[in-house]
């Protein structure tokens, strides 16, 4: 098992029996609870570059504690975060690290940061916590899109309510705020849909999220 204490875990929605363990340890894990046995696999950030000549207990996910994991919806990918700074993207099927580049993401979280990913959305994007605010990125190209603002201190968790896509947030300045996505204006019918600025992301996600408090 682990090395250290475990930070995260989270169960895989395309496999009931497949669990996801993330550590202090570095290491990310993917369990199969009906063996008795050791896991499934330990994802490597490296994709077997390093451990080529050495055993699978070298594989490391992060160069710092890792204290958040999330699954797609489909159950295809499994996005970690670590406190070296990083948000990894991985294939849940293979554990290959796909590479994808987020930037810097903050993480001081001495532990388990709760993230969330939406649903029913395309493109599909991840609700990180990052300090007071939350940083919303594209999963699959890593784009930082927006960050939310409305706490007033450190954000510790993310929840995502798919029947009303609505996100709601948890902070240390003991408050929960629910964001609401803008709506887009209906077009009229003399008006071509062509004839509209093109849109690159969902309109719902740009940085017009308001916190509902400000709706009254």
């Amino acid at each position: 098992g682990h090395r250290q204490e475990v930070l995260a875990v989270s169960w895989s929605p395309r496999h009931e029996y497949v669990l996801a363990t993330a550590s202090a340890d570095s290491r990310v894990k993917l369990w199969d609870v009906r063996r008795a046995s050791g896991c499934l696999t330990t994802l490597d950030q490296h994709n077997g570059e390093k451990s080529k000549a050495s055993s699978e207990s070298a594989n490391t996910a992060h160069n710092g504690r890792v204290n958040g994991l999330c699954y797609t919806n489909d159950g295809l990918h499994l996005l970690t975060i670590g406190t070296d700074d990083r948000m990894r993207l991985w294939n849940s099927s293979t554990g290959e690290n796909t590479l994808v580049k987020y930037g810097e993401v903050c993480n001081e979280s001495r532990k388990g940061l709760k993230f969330t990913i939406s649903c029913g959305c395309n493109p599909e994007f991840a609700f990180v916590p990052y300090g007071s605010t939350i940083a919303v990125y594209t999963i699959f190209t890593g784009e930082l899109v927006t960050m939310l603002r409305g706490h007033y201190s450190t954000v510790n968790c993310c929840v995502f309510q798919p029947n009303f896509q609505e996100l709601y947030s948890g902070s240390k300045d003991c408050n929960i705020l629910a964001w609401i996505p803008a709506l887009r204006e209906p077009v009229p019918d003399d008006i071509s849909e062509k004839s509209l600025p093109q849109q690159h992301l969902n309109p719902a996600y740009e940085d017009a999220w308001s916190s509902s408090d400000d709706e009254g």
